[in-house]
């Protein structure tokens, strides 16, 4: 059975991360914070049924997101939005550019999407609906693997690459509806989209 200098050790060392990925769900830095003190309560309390030597990061990932489904989602709350620190936003433009580069090619269009700011970037990651942000916050911004969010969201890995699949399609088309609107892209039309 782990004991609390172990789960200090082991999981104290993630926190800045999962309090950036709370950040990320709540978009209120009070909330956040609130989230991850409930999500180490939460840790501490089970990790005695933590299995030493597997993901503690995608296991704490897991219990945040539960969390926050449970928590804030349930009350159908949704906190303003907050400004993130710069280094936030350079870390989440840099992490979206990455997801670009792993589609198909770099195309035009990718080009195109490297000239986006950082708001705009998270303004267009915020549209997208609660199970598909997740999917890409998790994925693309958080870097874990598919099978790792399945158990984070507790969802087949065929879900998880289909609401990946369509968050980024949904990213994609409003960072060019972005561009469209900037006059950096010329509209197509909804046809040549499909």
């Amino acid at each position: 059975m782990a004991d609390q200098a172990t789960f200090a050790d082991q999981a104290m060392p993630l926190m800045s991360s999962l309090y950036a990925a709370a950040l990320r769900m709540t978009r209120n830095p009070a909330d956040a914070e609130d989230l991850v003190q409930e999500t180490y309560l939460r840790a501490y309390r089970g990790f005695g049924g933590f299995e030493q030597g597997t993901n503690l990061k995608a296991w704490l990932y897991r219990i945040l997101t539960n969390t926050y489904i449970n928590s804030y989602r349930a009350k159908k709350r949704r906190p303003d939005e907050s400004e993130l620190d710069e280094v936030e936003d350079l870390y989440l433009y840099r992490r979206i550019g990455g997801l670009e580069a792993a589609m198909a090619g770099r195309s035009a269009e990718d080009e195109l999407l490297d000239r986006f700011t950082d708001h705009e970037v998270k303004q267009a990651i915020e549209a997208l609906p609660e199970n598909f942000r997740m999917a890409v916050l998790l994925a693309d911004v958080e870097g874990f693997s598919y099978k790792e969010i399945a158990d984070i969201l507790d969802i087949p890995i065929g879900t998880v690459m289909s609401r990946l699949h369509r968050g980024r399609k949904a990213l994609q088309k409003q960072l060019y509806e972005f561009a469209v609107s900037r006059n950096l892209a010329a509209p197509v039309p909804d046809d040549a989209h499909a």
